[in-house]
């Protein structure tokens, strides 16, 4: 890793749950220029380790000097989600430096509701936009001004999206990228459900999905997404615009 920013090792994808992060993350992949990591941090916490080339890691600690190894060799993409708080990366101010950071926000209703049809008995911090602002005001602490990009306009204009991203991280534009091949990912497997989407799609969508239980119907919903609607707030202002 480096302290310099237009030419980043590490690139980072700080993302809320369910906000399309695995669809970036599968364009990502398909660029074939960086390693890739799927929710290194993430799998830590659900499965007690995750593996960068080739090794297993079982702590945060440990995550941040594999991904150190690996950056010297190819620079290296991370996807995770913020449903989880990341002790290690909070308090490690050389990652919160060295690494370009980036978020993806999606407003904190539709969170709720695409998170509740999958895991009923989700709790307040699961949609993840407190964490997501605290990791934010972390990085912003550093100097750095972190991008932060609205999933609807990953979807609703995805080719502009990405090119701003890119110009944004250090990365040349690959229109490309922007279509795959369908199919699940070895990354995503222990996940498999929760990628259902990205695995049967070939690009970028902006289908809306209608959901039975909604913040609208369920007032534990309605109590989650008011809770995270003034991070959502603060991040959505400081939002890269996409003409």
């Amino acid at each position: 890793m480096n302290d310099r920013q237009d030419n980043p090792r590490v690139i980072a994808l700080w993302s809320a749950p369910r906000a399309r992060s695995t669809a970036f993350f599968r364009s990502i992949v398909e660029r074939g220029d960086l390693a890739a990591l799927h929710e290194p941090f993430c799998n830590i916490v659900d499965f007690g380790e995750t593996t960068v080339d080739g090794q297993a890691v079982r702590t945060e600690v440990e995550l941040i000097a594999a991904m150190r190894a690996l950056s010297a060799r190819r620079r290296v993409f991370l996807k995770d989600t913020t449903d989880y708080r990341y002790p290690a990366v909070l308090a490690d101010d050389v990652f919160l430096r060295e690494v370009r950071h980036t978020f993806l926000i999606r407003h904190p209703d539709e969170i709720a509701a695409s998170y509740y049809a999958l895991r009923p008995e989700m709790s307040a911090k699961d949609i993840g936009l407190e964490q997501m602002h605290e990791l934010y005001e972390a990085v912003s602490a550093t100097g750095q001004r972190p991008v932060v990009l609205d999933s609807e306009d990953l979807v609703s204009r995805p080719e502009r999206t990405m090119a701003a991203f890119c110009a944004a991280v250090g990365l040349p534009p690959r229109p490309e990228a922007l279509q795959w091949s369908p199919g699940t990912r070895e990354e995503w497997q222990r996940s498999d459900r929760w990628h259902t989407d990205v695995s049967n799609s070939s690009g970028f969508t902006a289908k809306s999905t209608e959901y039975a239980v909604t913040v609208h119907n369920n007032e534990m919903l309605a109590e989650f997404s008011a809770r995270h609607e003034p991070f959502y707030r603060a991040l959505f202002d400081q939002r890269l615009i996409v003409a």
